[in-house]
């Protein structure tokens, strides 16, 4: 089970060609490819599943189980994906900020006009759930959102600039009975930091929240309502950060001269008790998390980790890796290329067979 493995046998490749514009995320354990014109649902062996037109300036891209998002930034079209193509696609009112998707395809959008910023809530075919207002003044300008897995949960980073001093402030909201319940704008807790911004947060579980700061993570048990469960403070400034329903990882630069490794990865549960840490030795492009393991990768170098901290590979692929994503078959990996997408399995003796 904690075995080393040290080299890898090519299963089979699939010869494409990447453009550069396209972005790529992973999406129901396989690939889902964007440009500004189009969305393409990559397989396992490299082929494409399908294919759909869009039109978009800066498309930017969330997925969650079989479900997508893709939303123009600063622009106004969102069009929702499901693993048979597209399922609904939408204008919106006023300038995308940011979006988010739940398990089950429902998603938020958060828009802004000049004095205010909404948050709608909207089911996968596009049919209005729910819809927030909050305005610039009181409440700043949202940062990030996070849904939970059921669609049901919200939670908001939003920046406030009153002269000089810069405030951030984290809102949860509930869109079930206990939401409806609490007042009128499902809001059931609030948080607010004035020396620390905190970028991103995330639902690492349907009733986890972690607020990713610039040199500090919170964690927040939100069944229902939010409550603080742990807070994890680092000396140094957080380059990356990854997360799975099993644990919560950063990396940060090494400061220590006398040690080789470029950056440290500190590796904590749920709770945020450490659980292990790691170095690296090479500048990475791109970190894969699942509740089993992690993968780090940049150039042609890559790491496999577990989540107990025992090694699985660590070794040079065949060119740059452009993306990695386990296939879900025990130790066999889809690894993208900028011309070539192979199919690998690991190996315990160091050779490497290509076919």
């Amino acid at each position: 089970l904690n075995k080393e493995y040290k080299g890898y046998r090519v299963i089979n490749r699939t010869e494409t060609n990447y453009e550069n514009t396209a972005e790529y995320i992973r999406f129901n354990g396989n690939l889902l490819k964007y440009t500004p014109d189009g969305v393409s649902y990559i397989n396992r062996n490299g082929d494409t599943v399908w294919s759909a037109g869009i039109n978009m300036k800066m498309p930017i891209a969330v997925s969650r189980g079989n479900y997508a998002v893709i939303a123009d930034l600063n622009g106004n079209s969102v069009s929702v994906f499901g693993t048979d193509g597209q399922v609904s696609s939408l204008t919106m009112p006023y300038t995308i900020c940011d979006v988010d998707i739940a398990k089950q395809g429902a998603f938020a959008v958060v828009l802004e006009s000049d004095r205010t910023n909404y948050i709608k809530l909207y089911d996968k075919n596009g049919k209005d759930i729910y819809e927030i207002q909050t305005s610039i003044d009181k409440s700043g300008y949202p940062v990030d959102i996070a849904i939970s897995e059921d669609g049901k949960k919200l939670f908001t980073s939003y920046i406030n600039m009153n002269g000089t001093t810069i405030t951030n402030n984290l809102a949860a909201y509930n869109f079930g009975d206990v939401g409806q319940n609490a007042n009128a704008d499902r809001m059931v807790g609030g948080y607010m930091f004035d020396s620390q911004v905190i970028p991103k947060v995330e639902f690492v579980d349907n009733d986890t929240v972690c607020a990713f700061g610039t040199n500090e993570i919170i964690i927040y048990s939100m069944k229902e309502k939010p409550s603080e469960k742990a807070k994890i403070k680092f000396d140094t400034e957080i380059q990356s950060i990854f997360y799975s329903p099993k644990f919560i990882g950063v990396i940060v630069k090494n400061e220590n001269p006398e040690d080789n490794s470029l950056y440290k990865v500190k590796v904590y549960d749920l709770k945020g008790k450490s659980k292990f840490d790691m170095d690296i030795d090479f500048n990475y492009d791109n970190i894969y998390a699942d509740k089993n393991e992690f993968i780090i990768s940049g150039g042609s170098d890559m790491v496999i980790m577990r989540k107990n901290g025992k090694l699985k590979f660590k070794g040079m692929l065949s060119g740059k890796i452009v993306n990695i994503v386990p296939t879900g078959n025990r130790l066999e990996y889809v690894v993208t290329y900028d011309n070539a997408t192979e199919k690998i399995k690991l190996k315990s003796d160091t050779s490497v067979e290509t076919k």
